[in-house]
Formats: C-alpha cells, structure tokens, sequence
C-alpha cells in the first residue's frame, strides 16, 4: 500500500522517541521511502545512526549544516514528501506547530509542507491535559493536521493516565488507511457546500445563522485526501480553505444556489453540509436602517430549496444531506431524506453538548434509504468527516457493480 510513498518522519527529544526506530522500520516494509528529521534533544535519546541504518537515508539534524544536496534542502523534502509524522510529538513541537515558530530544522520543515501531517503526542498526563497543551492539539486539528492518540497507561515518570505514545503498529496502520483511502474516491468530482449564508437587510446588517462551516470544511478535507476533485461552495467563515481543494467564495443562499447548479451536471458527489436560509427580506434597504420608536417589521420571501433541486435533477450524482435539528431527530430527519431524494442524510441534534454551531466535535447519525442506521458518539469532526467519506465510497461501489 506504501509502495513508492515518501514519507518524512520527525522524531523529538522524549523517551518514546526508541519506539520511532519501529516505526521507520515497518514502514520501510511496507514499501516506503523513509526521511528522517531529528531535533537536538531526540538524538540524546536515540542515535541518529541507528535511523540512518534503518531508513537508508541520511539523517538531518541541523538547519545550517552542509547540505547533501544542491538544494534548499528543507523545502525539498517539505515538497517531496507525500505525508509527514511527528513520532514522539511533544507538547514543545505541538506548541511550536500552533503558532508557527521555525527555530529548527523539524520545525522550519512543518512549516513548508502542503501535504498531509501527523502526530503522535507523548508526554506526561499532567503537561497533556494542561490548557496550553489542549488549545494548541484543537487549533493543529482546526487546521486539519491528523493526532493519533496518546493511550493511557503507566508513564516513564512513575505516573499512570493519558499520554503515553500510541504503539508503532497502530501508527503505522493509521498511515496504510490514509494512502488506502486517498485512492478511494480517485477520478471523482465532489462538491460540498458549507458556512452559514447571509440575507442582507441594507448595507450594513443581514439575516443569518449559527454555522461556523466547521463541519463542511472538514467533508471537504476528507474528499480531496479520498482523492476527489474537490470544490468548496463557501459562505463566508474565518475558516482556512483545506489544501488542494478549491473554493467558491457566495454569501446569499441565491448566490450559493446558481454555484452549485451551474456545477451539479459536472459533479459526481455533493455533499450539502452549508446552513441555508430559508427565507430572505423582499426588499433590501440602500441605506442603513436608523432606529425609530416602535417595531420593525420585515417581510421575507423563500429562498429557492437547492437540495431538493438536486434531489429532482440528479442522474448519476450521489446527493448527502444534513439534518440539524433540535427535536424529534430521526423522524425530521427521515421525511426531509424521502421528500428531496437523499442517498444518505446526515443527522444531528443540535441541542447536545459537544454537537452544536462552533464545536470542534459533532454527535451524528448517518441515515439511509433503506432504513439502515449509523449512530456515531462525540467525535472531531473531521473523524466524522473521513467516516463519512468511507460510506460514500461504499455507496459509490455498490452502484457500480449494480450497473
């Protein structure tokens, strides 16, 4: 699965940085192409010769050394590689991730590359569950880089609890499943529509809702690492647009419904994850509406209902739906699936903590035609996002065969 793949490893100062000689190890047989990145404190741990002789490449340690080759060669293997891991990832390189520090060669390299990046934290529980360590780990997934683990058990310090590195086995098999599914949807066109719109009243206020566009931009990540020609429809978000994917940039929901139309023939899964409004103001004031005695009163109109649309239009498209609701979930979710011609709707109660608007975590169930079910529990909404994407590649399978 791993045959051909480069795959840059960085290694800091930790004790479990002895387990990263097993990881280069299995990776190698697995086929890949090995670079490694050592920080000073790593090579206090383990001997870069020992990487040296498991990787058969060089070793870079240093950012100013002489360089191998006539390159710069940092951004050389930034661009070459085709994922990077960080193996043991400490709360000092997490930290040095989040805000964007380059003070070394591992760090410098983090910052060039545009391609998928790993890490497997380990350290003490303590320095794991300490707030700085927490923000630093949402703000590295807000930004779509991947954490494996830590597990839980007894720590090099005496201690027990959470922290401990997760075994090289399981990192590995991580990787295998990213390579395995980033050929999955290969070919394929997908379109994914996200952010909350926005019905202007005048100049300066509008109509609008809670999304962050949080969940759709992590269904957009999943579809280009599945290998999907990604388009983003975007209502606006402070939300860094997924690398490889491209966006659309709409604010109305009639800006965002001639977006997706004029793309739909073209496209071969849309996934509708964008808050719509349902209703926009008759008329839109030139001016800013200035405060009177008394009450305002608006008169709206329907906004046109783009998924049913694409329910009635689609031939070969496979349509995803999402539901968020506040009550009778399954039921709501269920008539909306029939009556706009779903082949898996999305389903949430946005009630519960750790599912609503802005969270970095989703509580959601898949829904089928057939009555089949998925119920998943509080989870990133990126692992949502790849679970997601799995389903849909099984979908697009199964009507392949059926043909």
């Amino acid at each position: 699965m791993l045959q051909g793949k480069t795959i840059l490893i960085g290694i800091c100062g930790g004790i479990a940085a002895y387990k990263a000689a097993e990881v280069v190890s299995r990776l190698r047989k697995h086929g890949a192409e090995i670079h490694v990145v050592m920080t000073e404190a790593a090579t206090k741990f383990i001997a870069p010769l020992t990487l040296r002789s498991l990787s058969a490449n060089p070793v870079h340690l240093e950012m100013l050394e002489e360089p191998k080759l006539w390159n710069v060669e940092h951004i050389a293997l930034a661009e070459k590689a085709d994922a990077v891991i960080v193996v043991p990832a400490t709360a000092n390189i997490l930290a040095k991730m989040a805000v964007g520090l380059a003070d070394d060669y591992l760090s410098t390299v983090l910052l060039a590359v545009r391609t998928a990046i790993f890490v497997a934290p380990a350290m003490n529980h303590a320095m794991f569950h300490h707030p700085a360590t927490q923000e630093n780990l949402a703000c590295l997934r807000q930004r779509h880089i991947q954490i494996i683990g830590p597990a839980a058990g007894f720590q090099a310090c005496g201690t027990e609890g959470e922290g401990r590195m997760s075994e090289p086995l399981e990192i590995v098999e991580t990787l295998v499943r990213y390579f395995a599914m980033s050929e999955c949807l290969k070919g394929k066109k997908a379109l994914v529509t996200a952010g909350g719109t926005q019905e202007p009243l005048d100049p300066v206020r509008y109509l609008g809702n809670r999304s962050s566009g949080l969940m759709g931009y992590a269904v957009a990540q999943a579809l280009q690492e599945a290998g999907a020609q990604t388009t983003l429809v975007s209502a606006p978000t402070a939300l860094d647009v997924p690398s490889g994917v491209k966006r659309v940039a709409v604010n109305t929901a009639f800006e965002m419904y001639q977006a997706v139309m004029e793309r739909f023939p073209e496209t071969d899964i849309v996934v509708k994850a964008a808050a719509v409004a349902d209703y926009r103001p008759v008329d839109i004031s030139g001016q800013k509406i200035k405060k009177r005695g008394g009450g305002l009163q608006l008169e709206l109109v329907h906004n046109p209902d783009i998924l049913a649309e694409l329910g009635q239009k689609k031939t070969h498209q496979l349509l995803v739906g999402f539901a968020a609701e506040t009550e009778n979930l399954f039921a709501n979710a269920q008539e909306k699936m029939s009556r706009k011609n779903l082949d898996l709707l999305v389903a949430n109660d946005v009630t519960k903590p750790g599912a609503g608007f802005g969270s970095p975590t989703n509580i959601v169930s898949f829904l089928f035609p057939d009555g089949k079910r998925t119920d998943w529990p509080k989870l990133p909404k990126i692992e949502i996002a790849r679970h997601l994407v799995r389903e849909i590649a099984v979908l697009l399978d199964s009507a392949k065969k059926g043909e």
